[in-house]
């Protein structure tokens, strides 16, 4: 086998591995532990646009866990992939923006993933390509 081909089958076991790696490291790493420390985290968190500190840190949660969770399950890949995108997105430019990238380098690596999979979709590999979405 040559390095360079690339069989239909590794691009959408690729696809697959990045969804788990990058969809499960923000579930578990960020989604729950928000959950897990709600109370702790809420009097501080940052206030999107207003909507107050915890209906904000439930929306990132939401995108955080629940979009996160189906990242790696592949289903409504697409609609999870805006919310984290959205919620990266938050978390570099207005969160982190006047930072050194050192401190916003982890979300824009989750940003930089999410943005290529809502361009390639998520692999044969995935519910939504056995629900034909």
């Amino acid at each position: 086998m040559k390095l360079t081909s690339i069989k239909p089958i590794q691009s959408d076991l690729g696809l697959l591995i990045i969804r788990i790696g990058f969809g499960g490291l923000m579930a578990f790493s960020h989604g729950y532990r928000k959950l897990q420390y709600f109370d702790d985290i809420a009097p501080d968190f940052y206030d999107f646009l207003g909507l107050g500190m915890k209906t904000s840190l439930v929306l990132a949660i939401m995108a955080e866990l629940l979009g996160a969770v189906f990242l790696v399950l592949g289903l409504f890949t697409r609609p999870a992939l805006f919310l984290l995108i959205v919620t990266m997105a938050v978390a570099v430019f207005d969160v982190h923006g006047g930072d050194p990238i050192s401190d916003s380098e982890h979300a824009l690596l989750f940003l930089v993933a999410y943005i290529g999979l809502f361009f390639t979709g998520p692999g044969k590999l995935s519910i939504d390509a056995k629900l034909k979405m």
